[in-house]
């Protein structure tokens, strides 16, 4: 036996780290140790560096998954931190969203308290609701757009589907609730679904809202509403119905602008009302495309009467 090898007790005096931590790390292969005449553990001076980064790592609370995969060489130390800490970051939106529901509960009114108590238990996770909103929406459009691009798919969903917040106030953890509750409405569901059968119509009156003339005729519109002009008549409504247009290959016409009216119906429903007004007390925006677009319906309503 080479006389510069260290005992299990001199690596641990260096080390820090208790014997049997030691002895565990030898039998999980991640020290090696070479065996003396009288069968006891020796050490290579090296394995005090080895040891004390282990303690390192494991003081910061990476487990030995990750902490063998930086010992190994196939990951480095910034690497096996940074997925550490992106999954603090996780936990820690989750503490936050529960903080933010259990006050929500707490400040709600006594009459209210059963009904607010049954809105979050159903959402209890920020992230779990905007995959569930995520998947609402992509069901109903994505399906039908064979034709869409990745990037169009994007768009339309980040538009859709608002961030939940990191760290949300129990008005935004309301608000986030309740618009998973009314994309689970059944009857919100059947009618969206009704449309998506129409076939050609659906998929062209979707293209069109992907279309850079719908978000033009949509910022335009938002500028109305902050204004607090009216639904009606205007060059915007025909801005509007002219990409609606365009996307289908005819031209604007009276016929035409009923039919526009009559795809677009549960886009002024009530339930989808709210759901835009809902995403504008979460995100800060004092008018949401969504909001825009229902002015716009309204307005070629208002245009038809």
């Amino acid at each position: 036996m080479r006389a510069d090898t260290l005992s299990i007790g001199e690596l641990s005096q260096l080390t820090g780290v208790p014997v049997r931590t030691i002895r565990f790390y030898c039998d999980e292969g991640f020290v090696e140790s070479v065996r003396s005449t009288g069968g006891h553990r020796r050490f290579l001076p090296d394995t005090v560096e080895r040891v004390t980064l282990l303690r390192r790592l494991r003081a910061l609370g990476l487990g030995l998954t990750a902490i063998d995969g930086v010992l190994s060489g196939r990951r480095s130390i910034a690497e096996a931190a940074a997925q550490e800490r992106a999954k603090i970051d996780i936990e820690l939106a989750t503490l936050a969203w529960r903080r933010a529901s259990l006050r929500a509960v707490e400040q709600a009114a006594p009459a209210e308290r059963a009904a607010r108590l049954e809105l979050l238990a159903a959402v209890t996770d920020g992230r779990a609701a905007q995959h569930m909103l995520e998947a609402f929406w992509s069901r109903i459009a994505l399906p039908s757009l064979p034709s869409m691009s990745e990037d169009g798919a994007s768009m339309f969903i980040s538009v859709s589907v608002p961030e939940p917040p990191d760290d949300p106030t129990p008005e935004q953890v309301v608000a986030y609730a309740t618009l998973v509750a009314i994309v689970d409405d059944h009857r919100l569901r059947q009618q969206i679904w009704a449309r998506t059968r129409t076939g050609e119509e659906f998929v062209a009156y979707q293209n069109a809202l992907l279309d850079g003339g719908i978000g033009e005729a949509c910022e335009l519109a938002r500028l109305l509403v902050r204004a607090g002009e009216r639904p009606g008549p205007g060059p915007v409504l025909d801005r509007f119905v002219e990409a609606h247009a365009t996307t289908r290959s005819t031209l604007d016409s009276l016929t035409f602008r009923r039919a526009l009216l009559r795809t677009a119906a549960v886009d002024r429903s009530p339930g989808l009302r709210r759901y835009w007004e809902l995403v504008g007390d979460i995100t800060g925006e004092d008018v949401t495309v969504g909001e825009a677009h229902s002015w716009l319906l309204d307005s070629l309503d208002r245009a038809l009467a």
